[in-house]
Order: C-alpha cells, then structure tokens, then sequence
C-alpha cells in the first residue's frame, strides 16, 4: 500500500472544505423539507431617510419597512407604504368692521355660534331664541363678531335681531294645548291655556295676554272649540275681528282644527266636524287652517277619558303642526 503523507497545513485545508460541505448540506436539508417557503428573518433597511417630496399635489412619505425573502428566487423584496394625507379645504375668508362701541342684539331661533365667519369653521355652542349678546363688529359675508362665553365668536346675521323678537311659537287654547306643553316642552314656545275653558276665556283673559308673547316673526296657533262647540260663530267673529292687529304686528295665525275624540259622553266627532267646517270656511283668509283633526284619524291616537290624548299622541299631533308650518314658510 502506498502511504500518503500529509502536512498540518493540508489537514487544516481538508478540515474547512468538510466544514463547508456540512453547512451546505444542511441547508438543503431544510429546503427539501419546507419545499413551498422559506422564512427569513425581517431585516430593516436604514438607508432610505425619512423625507417628504411632492408630485402632482401628492405627498409621498418614504417609511422603514421590513424584508420579505422569495422562496423561488432568494431575493429580498421591499415595499414602500406611502401615505397621501387629505386636501384640507381653505376657510371662508372674510374682514370685519369692528364697532367703536358694542351693541346689544337678540337671536331670533336657535342658532349656532362658531369659531369664524362661516359654516366652515368649527361650532363652539349653540343659543337658543331670545338670548341677548354683546356684538361687537359685523363681517364683509353677513355675520356679527359677537362676544360668547367671555371668547369672540361669530353668529349668521340672519339670526340676530336688534330687539327681542317675539316668541317663535304660541299656542293658545284650552287643556289639549295645556297637555300639548306638557309632551313637547317650552324651550322656544310660549302657552297661553288653561284647563276647561273656551269662548269666554279666551276673549276676556288670553286675548290680552298675546301681545306679551307673539309679535313679529311669531307663529300663533289657536285651538278652542271642544268645550263649547255652540259658540261657533263668537269665535269666527272675535278672532277676523283681531287679524288685522295680528298681521300689523308681524303674527302669522293658524286655527288648529278641533281633534277628534274617542267614547266621550259630552261631545260626538260629528259635532267637531261641523264646527271645523263652519270654522274653515268662514275664518279670514288670512288665518291659516291646521287640519289635525283630518291627521289624528288617518295617524290614528290614543285616549284614555275619551277626550284627552296620551303623550306619544301629542308629540305627533305638534310634530303634524310643524310639518305644515314649515312647509309654508
């Protein structure tokens, strides 16, 4: 046998290459077992700076990202989210004349009180009718610089008036209307009404009430008529007798028909149909009619005495109401 000799340095050379061949080997190994993908562990590319550039009125945003490794090729691939913030809509511009002194103004409806001259702007509160501001200068745009809350605000001109306007709605009738209060609330309407009343009352009590209450830019609605159906023609006679100080004064009058009733000893629908006939036809033209009673049977109610309604059926009597109100304004 021929012997072979081998020096240190060749046995180091030998030791390395079998090293090599180990770790290649084992690699194949793994691939062969997970033949569909191969995880590599994410790394971070530093390299690509944090910078903003802009094309075509976009902003890219570059951002670090992880690496994925391809099963097929080995290669790395990189992707870069970009982020394209909103377009944010320029504020109303406007100018303002400041007062040399500040003036006293009322809101005329609810309203909203903002940070600027414009629906735009952000809302800071809400004013209800009726409340009294400083104003202490008015916009180019229409609206007043006004003092909210101890900060300067702006409000619509539209809803601001010099003097306290009158309420926006008054109802003036009998228990129907006291238990209409009852359901809606009184935040921006005022009740003249009380329980069991009719005729009488309303000519020698209500009548001279309204005035405190109703006045220009005020909507009045009157219901009498289910306790004294027979006075018919004493309510035709006072109130075309009362239109034309009404009207003068800035009111718009509505007559809200008599509605109907359920098992009531006392009073028949019939009865309620005759006077609403009588009353709609021979009411001034100026007066305006609201039809509830034609409403509440078609919507159907509900009444526990036969003559009084729940509060649901209330709420939808008065929501009925502001649906033709505003309707015609």
């Amino acid at each position: 046998m021929k012997k072979i000799n081998i020096n240190s340095r060749n046995l180091i050379l030998l030791a390395a290459f079998a090293a090599g061949f180990s770790i290649v080997a084992t690699a194949t190994a793994v691939v062969d077992r997970n033949a569909e993908t191969v995880s590599a562990a994410p790394a971070v590319i530093n390299a690509i700076p944090e910078s903003t550039s802009s094309y075509n009125n976009e902003v890219t945003k570059e951002v670090t990202v992880p690496v994925t490794a391809s099963a097929d090729t080995g290669t790395s691939v990189v992707s870069l989210a970009t982020e394209t913030p909103a377009q944010v809509s320029p504020k109303t511009v406007y100018s303002v004349m400041e007062y040399e002194t500040p003036v006293t103004m009322y809101t005329s409806d609810t309203v909203n009180v903002r940070a600027g001259a414009g629906t735009d702007y952000d809302k800071v509160g809400k004013l209800r009718w009726g409340n009294q501001l400083q104003v202490t200068g008015e916009t180019d745009n229409g609206w007043y610089e006004v003092i909210y809350d101890g900060i300067t605000a702006f409000i619509k001109g539209d809803y601001m008036v010099p003097d306290l306007p009158g309420t926006p709605y008054v109802f003036v009738g009998d228990s129907r209307t006291v238990q209409m209060q009852m359901a809606v609330g009184s935040s921006d309407k005022a009740y003249i009404a009380k329980i069991g009343e009719g005729y009488s009352w309303f000519k020698n009590t209500a009548l001279s009430q309204i005035p405190a209450y109703a006045g220009n830019g005020s909507v009045m609605i009157i219901n009498f008529g289910v306790n004294d159906l027979g006075n018919v023609s004493k309510y035709i006679s006072l109130i075309n007798g009362n239109i034309d100080a009404w009207t003068e004064a800035g009111i718009t009058v509505y007559y809200a028909a008599v509605t109907p009733v359920g098992d009531c000893t006392t009073v028949t629908n019939a009865q309620i149909e005759s006077f609403n006939a009588r009353m709609q036809s021979e009411l001034d033209p100026r007066i305006k009619w609201l039809d509830g009673y034609s409403y509440l049977n078609q919507a159907g109610y509900s009444t526990a005495d036969g003559l009084h309604y729940n509060l649901d059926t209330y709420r939808s009597l008065y929501s009925y109401y502001m649906s033709v109100i505003n309707s015609e304004i």
